[in-house]
């Protein structure tokens, strides 16, 4: 039986925790071609991953962010690539399950998987979120829809996610789910939320949370101006100048969104009036 999935990690400066992932991953059967897109790391990353059977390395010179995962995606020779970071891993079963629901829904575009998180595998905060989605259940879908997604657990359909152009290169880290959640549904796929479908996730502690906030405040400004109506750019704007006096990192949030605002005027795409519906409905829940 050979695997319809490969599993793609854009990876940096986390050999030790890069190399405790492909070990789990090379134990899946049937075992998914892997592929490593290392990020312009500056330490033996590229080196420890090549030594792995099984294993495609493409080292960057520079970071690309989460636009790296569009490199191995269009490496990939399977139907399918499910998203790994480079301290998560996939269940035993997860890719096959995965892989029969897509085959049956030719629509789906992307599945987000639950969540489990550390040793203890605890359901990850967004489980109830996404099981208590406001966008409902479709029954004719393997479960509630979503239009949002973890990228270490997600699984998608390589010619969606072509089609949507994969991760944004502008908003580099961050956010970058909503933007592809929302160009997928644009093209009229679907997302749904499968919790039978399981990946784990160590966090690293090699984490920067603080700036991780600030790339989110400066990505969802930047969001809205790639997709939303003219109103929904300038409320962004102000909501987000108003954090300025208890968040003095929000200034340079906004700073960097508007040294970016060019290039997402260029790029701006406003969603279809049925996505939209959905983009406030989820905000009004």
């Amino acid at each position: 039986m050979t695997s319809r999935t490969t599993v793609v990690i854009a990876t940096r400066d986390r050999a030790d925790e890069l190399e405790r992932t492909l070990a789990r991953l090379r134990a899946l059967r049937p075992a998914p071609p892997i592929i490593v897109v290392d990020n312009g790391s500056t330490d033996d990353t590229a080196h420890r991953a090549g030594r792995v059977p099984g294993v495609t390395v493409v080292h960057l010179t520079a970071n690309a962010g989460a636009a790296a995962r569009n490199v191995g995606v269009a490496l990939a020779r399977t139907p399918y690539v499910a998203f790994s970071d480079d301290d998560s891993w996939w269940a035993p079963d997860a890719l096959t399950q995965a892989e029969s629901l897509l085959a049956v829904h030719p629509g789906v575009g992307l599945i987000a998987a639950k969540t489990l998180v550390g040793d203890a595998e605890r359901e990850d905060p967004v489980h109830e979120a996404m099981m208590d989605s406001p966008l409902g259940r479709d029954p004719a879908l393997p479960g509630p829809s979503v239009l949002g997604f973890l990228a270490c657990s997600a699984i998608v359909r390589v010619r969606a996610y072509r089609e949507a152009g994969g991760f944004s290169s502008l908003l580099h880290f961050a956010a970058e789910e909503k933007l592809l959640s929302y160009d997928l549904a644009a093209l009229g796929w679907k997302l749904c939320y499968v919790p039978e479908i399981r990946a784990h996730h160590h966090p690293s502690t090699r984490r920067a949370t603080g700036r991780r906030r600030h790339l989110e405040q400066r990505n969802n400004v930047l969001i809205a101006w790639l997709r939303r109506p003219p109103r929904e750019c300038l409320r962004a704007v102000t909501e987000l100048a108003r954090e300025i006096p208890r968040d003095p990192g929000a200034a340079l949030a906004l700073g960097a969104a508007l040294r970016r605002l060019l290039r997402a005027l260029k790029a701006r795409r406003p969603l279809p009036s049925r996505v939209e519906h959905d983009v406030r409905t989820l905000e009004a829940a």
